[in-house]
């Protein structure tokens, strides 16, 4: 049933696509009216448009009616999951379902602590910038 859906989903979008693309605008586009044709109202230029507007609204029902089953089919076919639910790999369960979540156990010793904090640790020798070099003055011709 969805695989025929979707195919008829398809066929709808491109004959929408088309049309669309048939119909005059003010920039030209591929319309397709232009000039008398001897087939009467329905392909002259007034009833080619009001033809192919119709067409349109009827094509846009039929995208907007497909997209909606086809959303509809999906979610009817979907399992409710949550991650939340799922054991951790390696970790057994919790006590029961509704159980609240413990915290891992903290290994026992003192906390710990950041290096530059700790007044045991030597501090880093603090290195001296270095001096820039005196920038060599070019030589001057002596003057006369």
């Amino acid at each position: 049933m969805q695989a025929v859906l979707i195919i008829v989903h398809l066929l709808v979008a491109i004959a929408l696509i088309f049309v669309v693309l048939l119909q005059r605008s003010e920039g030209g586009a591929l319309g397709m009216g232009g000039g008398g044709s001897g087939l009467g109202g329905l392909f002259s230029p007034r009833g080619a448009a009001s033809t192919l507007t119709r067409t349109t609204a009827v094509l846009g029902l039929l995208f907007f009616i497909t997209s909606m089953t086809l959303t509809m089919l999906s979610l009817g076919a979907r399992q409710p999951t949550s991650i939340l639910s799922q054991p951790v790999p390696g970790q057994a369960a919790p006590g029961g379902p509704n159980a609240p979540p413990t915290l891992p156990a903290r290994t026992p010793g003192p906390p710990p602590t950041l290096p530059s904090l700790n007044p045991a640790a030597p501090a880093p020798p603090a290195a001296a910038p270095a001096a820039p070099a005196a920038p060599a003055l070019p030589a001057v011709p002596p003057s006369r």
